[in-house]
């Protein structure tokens, strides 16, 4: 079968890659998401889950990760994609998609979030963001790069393994996808380097449009343009997401919703429960469950 010949691929290409993941969010029946160290502009998760686990959502970074067990689908630019074990899948920032398991045996993936800047840089400077326009795909290459960059979680690459990680990803981004729209050249992107660290740096407050022009010495309506050519999404939803990373690790530390919801600026808890399902499929709740039964089944191992 189709499954059977990727699982085949992977494990003749590194078998202790392949094997060693089945060892983490593959036994028991609770849904679980299992987040790796944190990295500079990379997050890398494993989730295992049945049914329909994540309604339509967007992330404002790309998502580039393997299908690992069962069936992957996914609706995403319109139409219904599937996933097979050993399948490549790239989405990328800002596109709605959902997530779902395709057959009844549930299902397991893990998945590298890579920062939009990271992939500018290692293509160079003003270079526009590479599209690939098919989401699932079938390429040693990258998928040699993911064996590296996922292949153990609990491990964190050195900077100069994790540099040459983000050059290998990026450059087969830009061999598979087509230029997403070439940023002018009057784009400085000097300045929108400084209204993206300003955000950073205020993310847990309101950030008036004036401040940026302030900052950057462009326009608003500029400002705008040039960020999301740099960066695939906008000012406004950057800052959201900055808000919403610090309020998963909140949430991640017992956390209560009510007072996450205070500590990264939302105005209550409906409001922080309504941009997090937004922006990652599933609620806070829900979110907090699924990573707690992956810790407690890490311990119990």
């Amino acid at each position: 079968m189709a499954w059977e010949s990727g699982i085949g691929i992977m494990r003749k290409q590194k078998p202790e890659f392949f094997e060693g993941l089945e060892h983490s969010c593959a036994a028991g029946g609770e849904d679980r998401i299992r987040a790796a160290p944190a990295l500079p502009g990379i997050e890398r998760v494993e989730a295992r889950f049945t049914g329909a686990f994540f309604e339509p959502h967007r992330h404002d970074t790309y998502a580039v990760g393997v299908t690992l067990s069962g069936v992957q689908t996914f609706r995403y630019r319109g139409g219904r994609q599937v996933s097979l074990p050993g399948r490549i899948i790239v989405l990328h920032p800002d596109e709605i998609h959902d997530g779902a398991a395709g057959t009844d045996a549930g299902l397991r993936y893990r998945m590298l979030y890579l920062d939009p800047a990271l992939v500018r840089r290692a293509l160079g400077a003003t270079a526009p963001l590479p599209f690939v326009r098919d989401p699932v795909l079938d390429d040693p290459i990258l998928r040699a790069a993911l064996v590296d960059a996922l292949g153990r979680l609990d491990e964190t690459p050195d900077d100069l393994a994790l540099a040459d990680l983000v050059d290998r990803i990026a450059q087969s981004l830009a061999r598979h996808g087509k230029r997403a729209g070439r940023p002018a050249a009057s784009i400085s992107p000097d300045r929108i380097n400084r209204a993206r660290d300003y955000l950073c740096d205020n993310a847990l407050r309101d950030v008036r449009s004036r401040e940026l022009e302030d900052v950057t010495g462009l326009d608003r309506f500029t400002l705008s343009r040039q960020f999301r050519a740099l960066f695939a999404t906008s000012p406004h939803r950057f800052l959201i997401m900055r808000r919403l990373d610090h309020a998963r690790r909140l949430i991640a530390h017992g956390e209560t919703l009510a007072d996450t919801a205070a500590a990264v600026g939302f105005a209550d808890q409906s409001h922080l429960t309504r941009h997090f399902k937004k922006s990652f499929g599933i609620t806070p709740g829900r979110w907090a469950r699924a990573t707690r039964a992956s810790r407690a089944a890490t311990e119990r191992a």
